[in-house]
């Protein structure tokens, strides 16, 4: 139940942040909007860090494989392409092909059992979930 609950605090935390985002841009920069979400992010990060276990720095050198540390260079581009697409689509368009594009390619990972992942075998229910879903952004985007 724990992690349903976070996932959906998660999406609504996204949604949230995009809007926000893109509202920054829209008075500053795409970049300079970028910049201070990273850092904002990272000063809480830090402060987190003060007040809880405090594990050594060093210890994200020993990570393996490497690229595994690429996940903040990555972040930085969701911001961006979060801020485009909402400023482009509206925050209800952008988000449900952001969802969409999330579970395509969660699904591939654990098909693939790439990055770390287990590899998952393939079921037409969760093909079929995502076609459902997809048809639902036609629905949703469909103007008469």
């Amino acid at each position: 139940m724990w992690g349903i609950l976070t996932a959906l605090l998660s999406g609504a935390l996204m949604s949230i942040q995009g809007v926000f985002n893109t509202n920054l841009t829209k008075q500053t920069s795409l970049w300079l909007a970028t910049g201070w979400v990273q850092i904002t992010a990272f000063l809480i990060c830090v402060g987190a860090w003060f007040f809880t276990g405090r594990e050594p720095i060093g210890k994200l050198m020993t990570a393996e494989p490497k690229y595994i540390l690429a996940g903040g260079v990555i972040g930085a581009f969701i911001t961006i392409t979060v801020i485009q697409s909402m400023a482009g689509l509206g925050p209800a368009k952008a988000a449900m092909l952001i969802v969409i594009s999330q579970i395509v390619v969660a699904y591939l990972i654990e098909l693939l059992g790439i990055f770390g992942m287990e590899k998952a075998s393939f079921e037409w229910r969760k093909v079929i979930g995502m076609a459902v879903a997809i048809g639902g952004i036609i629905l949703f985007k469909w103007e008469s």
